[in-house]
C-alpha cells in the first residue's frame, strides 16, 4: 500500500535517496603489451592486444 505523499517530509525523503548520487569508478586494468589503461577483459583499444595475442592490427 502506498504511503499518503504528505506524510513523508523532504528531508525524510531526500535522507533515503541521497546514496543516488555516488558513482562507482569504472575498474582499469593495465595492458601487458603497452601499459595504457583499459576495461578488463577487453581488447585494447590502443594496441589492440588482449591476453597476450594480437586481436586488431593496428598501424603504428
Amino acid at each position: 500500500m502506498a504511503v499518503p505523499k504528505r506524510k513523508v517530509s523532504h528531508a525524510r525523503k531526500s535522507k533515503r535517496r541521497s546514496s543516488v548520487w555516488k558513482l562507482n569508478t569504472p575498474a582499469l586494468a593495465v595492458c601487458s603489451k603497452c601499459g595504457e589503461y583499459t576495461a578488463p577483459h577487453k581488447v585494447c583499444s590502443a594496441c589492440g592486444y588482449y591476453d597476450g595475442k594480437e586481436i586488431i592490427k593496428k598501424e603504428a
